[in-house]
């Protein structure tokens, strides 16, 4: 009985063993098998809820050839490729969303939304001719649906609708009017990149270019499945105005906890006697939208007055810093536990750049890859004590800049797309797509590809996995 029972253990002992085996082999799986290699999906403004800019899981890019090229779409292109179940997302400014096959760049799919906002029924602006979708929209994985907002004619004038849309098959699942209370819709123009938290989609709003009209900035946040939007405003007196939330297209940054982080554009508040309106800022806010706390620049009523106000997404490092910075070209360092207010910063950088620093940084360790319009800046913060450096500047470029396959890419004004030594900033590899529409265009990743724009078209270089 004794040896039949010790035989019965060692089978299974040696069964457990073997299905334990089979797990760990099911689970983790070598870096060259299939699972391992999965394309990346690229859902939100520079890849990540914290707007990081980095594809680590690439080994090279070529281009020295296109993969593919779409076709031409119905309007201008001005937000960034989206990647999501082998399908390219993009929105034009004709109010018409795309799904691209990632293997040929073919319609898959297209959702045209409504008519969009003829620029002459603005009262000013630089998009032409049409204002439609101008937001990166945003996909939420867990449900299959991409968001945008549109800028839509509704009964002869301007709305912006949050629309939700199945991103297998273009149907429509969430339509809903956003535009603040009491606001006019015809001042307003919603530039930044839509993001997700709480369950809810968060978005930007600010002016038309030159700041026309009535308007003030606003942080929006609206529920997945639909229902009332909540509001953070900017220069919310009665006699104050503008306080754009725009940072250059980038999303509002999303942090570990939760809370969301925006900067702001210019107020009215111009006089060292004026009230602080919250304008010219990093502001960190919960997910319910109440403000956390600030920093500003002790020259913010001075950068109001003379438009040199704060115009990238600030950039979270894991150090527990925040860069940021925008058309002043002064780059600060504020401590993301204490803002600090007005004159908070840790540290500063004068004039990094020769122009302005407009949209999405990428962020690299302590390494922060800063969108100057000249060409990206690289710039190297350190904690103790609390420092902001140079490392380079490059002369080509300039659109927002992003990290993969071991370069630092990014689109210039010239339409063409360079690849560059994060060590150095000097070219590595180049390739022309054509002019964008966009001001501030920035590449995406997926599906084992390297995405642009030009105006109306989406141009594939291909990526070779394996970080």
């Amino acid at each position: 009985m004794t040896s039949r029972t010790d035989a019965l253990k060692r089978f299974a002992a040696v069964t457990f063993v073997f299905l334990l085996a089979v797990v760990l082999t099911a689970t983790v799986r070598s870096p060259s098998s299939p699972a391992a290699a999965a394309p990346l999906s690229w859902t939100v403004y520079h890849g990540s809820a914290a707007g990081t800019g980095v594809a680590s899981s690439l080994r090279t890019i070529d281009t020295s050839r296109r993969e593919w090229t779409s076709p031409e779409l119905d309007g201008q292109l001005y937000g960034e490729p989206l990647v999501y179940a082998d399908e390219i997302l993009v929105a034009t400014e004709h109010d018409t969303v795309y799904a691209l096959s990632s293997r040929n760049g073919s319609v898959r799919w297209r959702r045209h939304l409504a008519p969009p906002v003829p620029s002459s029924r603005l009262p000013c602006g630089n998009i032409s001719p049409f204002v439609g979708v101008t937001g990166t929209p945003v996909v939420d994985p867990r449900r299959n649906e991409v968001f945008v907002v549109a800028d839509e004619l509704v009964r002869g004038r301007p709305q912006h609708r949050l629309v939700g849309l199945n991103a297998l098959t273009g149907a429509l699942e969430l339509n809903q009017g956003v535009d603040p209370p009491r606001s006019d819709p015809s001042a307003l123009l919603q530039r930044t990149g839509l993001t997700l938290d709480a369950g809810r989609v968060v978005f930007g709003f600010g002016g038309n270019y030159g700041d026309c009209g009535a308007y003030r900035g606003r942080v929006a946040a609206v529920g997945e499945g639909g229902g009332r939007a909540i509001y953070f405003t900017v220069d919310a007196r009665g006699d104050q105005r503008e306080g754009a939330i725009w940072m250059g297209g980038a999303a509002p940054v999303v942090d570990a906890r939760g809370n969301i982080w925006v900067s702001v554009g210019n107020g009215s508040a111009t006089s060292a006697q004026s009230t602080y309106d919250d304008s010219d800022a990093v502001l960190e806010l919960s997910s319910t939208l109440r403000l956390e706390q600030y920093f500003a620049p002790t020259s913010w009523y001075q950068d109001n007055a003379s438009d040199a106000d704060l115009s990238m997404a600030p950039a979270l490092l894991s150090n527990g810093y925040v860069v940021a910075s925008g058309k002043s070209r002064i780059v600060y360092l504020v401590n993301a536990a204490r803002l600090g207010g007005i004159g908070g910063q840790s540290a500063s950088l004068e004039s990094a750049c020769g122009n302005d620093i407009d949209g999405g940084a990428a962020v690299l360790g302590t390494t922060v890859f800063l969108p100057c319009l000249n060409g990206p800046v690289a710039v190297r913060v350190s904690a103790s004590p609390a420092s902001v450096s140079m490392l380079w500047s490059a002369s080509a470029g300039g659109g927002p800049p992003i990290v993969a396959a071991g370069e630092v890419w990014t689109l210039g004004s010239d339409g063409v797309l360079y690849g560059l030594d994060p060590a150095t900033g000097s070219i590595r590899q180049r390739a022309s797509v054509g002019v964008a529409a966009n001001h501030f265009p920035t590449p995406g990743i997926g599906d084992n590809l390297l995405l642009v724009t030009s105006s109306n078209r989406v141009i594939a270089f291909r990526a070779t996995p394996g970080g």
